[in-house]
C-alpha cells in the first residue's frame, strides 16, 4: 500500500511509487512525552497498521531515559529519537556531537548497533532547543534602525546579568542534559542562578513565556506553539546541537522486514521538512486531534 522514491508533483508535494508488505510483523509503539513525539508516532502507528503489521499504541512512555529503557527491555518495539540526544544523553559520548546531521545520524547508527538498536532514516527538519522572549521583553530589545543588532544568547545573558529578578523557565531535563542548559552558560560565560530558574513542565513554559510570567522561555524551535503564542526567539548562532529525528527500533524487530521499514520509514521523513513539522505540531497543540492530523500527512503524501 505505501511507496517507495517519492517524485514531485505540480502541486509542489511529494508522492510514492511502490508496495511495502508488513504482514506477519508485530510492533509496539512508544513515544517521548511532548507534543512531536506524539504527532510522529500516530503517523508510525497508522503507517504500519495501513501496511499489515500488527501494532500495540505505547504513546507518552515518559521522557528519554524512560522512554530508552523501555525500548532495551523490550516494553516498546520503536519510537522516534534525536540524533544529537542519542551521541550526548544515550551513548554518552565525551564529545560534541557533529554539526552535519547526516554524519553524525551515521555515527550514532554504528554505535547503537552494538546495543541492538538500529536508527532508521533521517529528517532534515531541527528540532534544537531555544529560548523565546517574553512579550515584554521582546518588546525592549526589538532591534530599531538605531539598534540593529540581533538579541542573541550572549545578549540574553546580559539582561540577566543585569536584571536579577528575570526569570528563565525550563523544564527539569534541560538544566540536568549534557546538551542544554550548560551550553549556554559555556557559550556565554554566564551561570543562571537557581533564584532566575524556574522549573516548569515542557507544555507549560510555552504560555507562561506568553504571559510575561518568564522573561525567556526554554523552547523546541520545531513547537507550533512558539507562532500560536506570536513569541520571538533569541538568535542562536549554533549553539545548540542539530536535532535531526530517525526511527529507533530493536534489531530483533528490525531484521523481520528490514527492507521494508526503511522504505516506510523513508516515505514518512522525506515530505518533512522544518515547515511542515512545525505546522503539525501547530496544529495539535491547537486542539485538533493528532490522529486526524496524522492521517491527512500520510494522505497528503500519498504514504497510505
Amino acid at each position: 500500500m505505501t511507496a517507495l522514491g517519492l517524485v514531485a508533483v505540480g502541486c509542489g508535494d511529494d508522492v510514492a511509487t511502490s508496495e511495502i508488505d508488513l504482514e506477519g510483523l508485530s510492533v509496539t509503539v512508544g513515544s517521548k512525552n511532548f507534543t512531536e513525539q506524539y504527532v510522529l508516532s500516530e503517523i508510525l502507528l497508522q503507517a504500519l497498521a495501513a501496511n499489515g503489521a500488527g501494532v500495540t499504541d505505547a504513546v507518552d512512555t515518559g521522557d528519554t531515559p524512560t522512554t530508552r529503557a523501555a525500548l532495551e527491555a523490550g516494553d516498546i518495539d520503536a519510537y522516534f529519537e534525536y540524533n544529537s540526544t542519542g551521541w550526548v544523553e544515550i551513548l554518552e559520548q565525551g564529545t560534541p556531537p557533529d554539526s552535519d546531521g547526516e554524519a553524525l545520524t551515521e555515527a550514532v547508527r554504528e554505535l547503537d548497533a552494538d546495543n541492538g538498536i538500529e536508527w532508521l532514516g533521517r529528517s532534515t527538519f531541527n528540532d534544537t532547543y531555544g529560548f523565546a522572549k517574553s512579550p515584554e521583553v521582546a518588546a525592549d530589545t526589538r532591534a530599531t534602525r538605531y539598534s540593529v543588532e540581533a538579541f542573541d544568547l550572549q545578549a540574553m545573558a546580559e539582561h540577566l546579568e543585569e536584571n536579577d529578578d528575570a526569570v528563565v523557565c525550563v523544564e527539569p531535563e534541560f538544566t540536568e542534559r549534557a546538551d542544554g542548559l550548560v551550553l549556554f552558560e559555556d557559550e556565554t560565560g554566564y551561570e543562571v542562578p537557581d533564584s532566575q530558574l524556574r522549573v516548569l513542565e515542557a507544555a507549560e513554559i510555552y504560555e507562561a513565556t506568553a504571559l510575561d510570567d518568564c522573561d525567556f522561555g526554554e523552547v523546541f524551535t520545531t513547537d507550533g506553539r512558539i507562532e500560536a503564542f506570536d513569541l520571538d526567539l533569541v538568535v542562536d548562532d549554533g549553539v545548540f546541537y542539530v536535532y535531526n529525528v530517525s526511527l529507533n527500533v530493536r534489531s530483533e524487530v528490525y531484521d523481520e522486514h528490514a527492507d521494508d521499514l526503511d522504505a516506510l520509514v523513508r516515505d514518512i521523513l522525506r515530505p518533512m521538512s522544518q515547515r511542515r513539522m512545525i505546522d503539525l505540531n501547530r496544529r495539535v497543540s491547537d486542539g485538533e486531534p493528532v490522529a486526524d492530523v496524522a492521517q491527512d500527512y500520510l494522505r497528503r503524501f500519498d504514504i497510505v
